[in-house]
C-alpha cells in the first residue's frame, strides 16, 4: 500500500508588495492553519514517512509545521525546487521516483498544480483551499505505479472556514 497526501502550503502573505514570490512568508491564518492540519492527521493515526515541500518559504513554513505538528524530526523534511512551479504531471513524475521503502509521502506545494494534481486523480477534489490536504491510498507496491492506477481511498480536509 502507497499513501500520497498533497497539501498545498497554509496562507501566504501579501503583506511586502516588493518581497519576490519564493520569499513570501505565512501569514496569521497559515501559522494557525498548518498545526491544526497536522493535528487532524495525527489524530487519524496518518503520519508520513517523509515529507517532501517545495523550496518556497511558505510551503517550506508550512512542511516545518506540520513535521512538528506530527512529531518528525527535521530531519524527514525533504526541499525539491522542482515542486516549485511544477506541473501536475511533474508531481507526478517526482512521487514516482520515490523510494519504494517509504509507503506514505507528503507533498507540500503550491496552487494551481496541487489542486490539478488532485483533481486529476480523484474527480471528487475540485478545490485545494490553502493548507488543504488530499490523502490518496493506493493498493500498489511501487511508486512507479501511482497515478496509472485508481486510488482505493481518498480523503479530503480543508481548514475550518472559522477566519
Amino acid at each position: 500500500m502507497k499513501t500520497v497526501l498533497l497539501v498545498r502550503h497554509a496562507k501566504s502573505s501579501w503583506g511586502d508588495p516588493a518581497l519576490p514570490d519564493h520569499e513570501r512568508p505565512l501569514n496569521h491564518r497559515g501559522r494557525r492553519d498548518a498545526p491544526r492540519a497536522g493535528e487532524r492527521l495525527r489524530e487519524r493515526g496518518v503520519v508520513p514517512d517523509v515529507i517532501v515541500t517545495s523550496t518556497a518559504v511558505r510551503a517550506r513554513s508550512t512542511a516545518a509545521i506540520l513535521a512538528q505538528a506530527l512529531d518528525l524530526g527535521s530531519d524527514r523534511v525533504v526541499e525539491d525546487g522542482r515542486l516549485y512551479g511544477a506541473s501536475p504531471e511533474g508531481l507526478v513524475d517526482i512521487i514516482r521516483a520515490l523510494d519504494d521503502e517509504l509507503a506514505t509521502v507528503m507533498l507540500v506545494g503550491h496552487n494551481p498544480e496541487i489542486g490539478e494534481l488532485a483533481f486529476e486523480l480523484s474527480d471528487e477534489i475540485a478545490e485545494m483551499p490553502t493548507c488543504a490536504v488530499a490523502e490518496f491510498r493506493y493498493d500498489v507496491s511501487e511508486w512507479t505505479e501511482v497515478g496509472g492506477v485508481a486510488p482505493v481511498g481518498v480523503v479530503f480536509e480543508a481548514p475550518p472556514r472559522d477566519r
